[in-house]
């Protein structure tokens, strides 16, 4: 079967699915607008955005995308320059933010000003590892507990088979090890270089759970238990941490406060423990900041990050103190995965908006996670300024309704 109208008859039919296009042409050209077609069907009408581009979907297919149609387009914005005095990120910036939200851009660029101000905000990387936590199955609570033991015995042998699957991936510790009845929770916790790392640690986890059944007959029930935490809110992450760990301060005298945002220390500080700190306790919240998501969202989605870590990077806490009778204010981000190689970082676009940061491949995630936190740090400052001065609805109005 060759003719385009033929597969696409079929499909309609029911007689052929979406992944089997491929084996009936050898143009994945054609696979791709065959099965753009065949949504057009479904949405009754023509679907001409969706099918301009200039990504290699043909590329993308190996490790990014299956069944593909064509691409989603999102406004890109530049914000900057960003002014940092981290230790792997020193110097000015230009942020690419994906995002469609009205007013987005324009706060987190207020920000940057700020940092410039000021002569650069300080940023540094606490922790960095990656996790996955198999769920294993025992006979009993006094066999689980056997278990427990017998992996606290031998991490070392755990160790090296995990690290036979891997290069760049090291084993750092199998800790905590939790017992729920006979189900045991062992957390594995690697680095991963400059790879966001989840399918590097999956496989190299898997390959230590192949010592452990052997020699322990448990069964292991799922190689992910909820208990790694993945793409999940988790007060575990907000404690542990999880990808990087990453925290931002910068000091702004009272002048550029009351210049540049319009308001006071004083100000800030009182809204920062009523909204923040106050108003996340009384909601059950584990974010206990204005916006991390914003930033985190706007910058993964330009980066080829896997944008459902968002949930992850949205945990933190911003603090803001009057020093001085200055402003002292801070973002902390226990909980943020990313990458510069892998995954979506080689989606073409990905590439240009990397590129902009200057973080392109190896020996680039640190001097990234730099920016990033740097960005979040703009970003919060300018909303809780907003917020202080009672300018939030107005830049909304202004910028976010045309």
């Amino acid at each position: 079967m060759s003719n385009k109208e033929e597969i696409l008859e079929k499909l309609v039919k029911g007689e052929l699915k979406l992944h089997e296009i491929e084996s009936y042409t050898d143009n994945i050209q054609a696979a791709i607008e065959i099965r753009r077609e065949f949504a057009e069907e479904i949405a009754g009408s023509s679907l001409p955005h969706l099918s301009q581009y200039s990504l290699d979907l043909t590329e993308a297919m190996k490790r990014n995308i299956e069944n593909p149609m064509g691409t989603v387009q999102i406004p890109v914005g530049l914000a900057g320059p960003l002014q940092l005095n981290g230790q792997h990120a020193q110097g000015a910036y230009y942020v690419p933010l994906a995002t469609s939200e009205g007013a987005l851009v324009a706060s987190i660029n207020r920000g940057c000003s700020i940092t410039r101000e000021v002569g650069g905000a300080n940023v540094r990387i606490i922790d960095d590892k990656m996790t996955r936590a198999p769920v294993i199955r025992a006979e009993s609570v006094i066999e689980a507990l056997k278990i427990k033991e017998w992996i606290e015995r031998h991490f070392i042998e755990l160790k090296e088979a995990a690290e036979s699957t891997t290069r760049h991936g090291r084993l750092l510790k199998i800790d905590p090890i939790i017992v729920v009845g006979r189900y045991i929770y062992p957390r594995f916790t690697f680095t991963t270089g400059d790879s966001m790392g989840m399918n590097m640690v999956t496989i190299a986890t898997d390959k230590a759970m192949d010592i452990l059944t052997r020699e322990t007959g448990a069964h292991v029930l799922a190689l992910s238990g909820n208990f790694c935490v993945d793409k999940k809110p988790s007060a575990l992450n907000l404690i542990e941490g999880r990808g990087k760990t990453v925290t931002a301060d910068i000091i702004i005298p009272r002048e550029i406060v009351e210049i540049k945002l319009k308001t006071t220390p004083e100000s800030i500080m009182e809204v920062n423990i009523a909204k923040n700190l106050v108003g996340s306790a009384i909601a059950g919240s584990m974010g206990f900041n204005a916006q991390y998501a914003n930033m985190i969202a706007a910058i993964f989605l330009a980066t080829g990050q896997d944008a459902a870590h968002v949930v992850e990077g949205s945990l933190g806490i911003t603090t803001a103190e009057v020093k001085d009778g200055d402003l002292h204010f801070s973002v902390t981000l226990p909980d943020l995965p990313l990458a510069t190689i892998g995954g979506g970082t080689r989606l073409e676009t990905a590439q240009e908006c990397l590129n902009i940061l200057g973080v392109v491949g190896s020996g680039k995630v640190n001097k990234f996670a730099e920016i990033v936190a740097g960005t979040v740090l703009a970003g919060e400052l300018s909303l809780m300024g907003a917020l202080a001065a009672g300018h939030l609805a107005r830049a909304h109005k202004d910028l976010g309704r045309g």
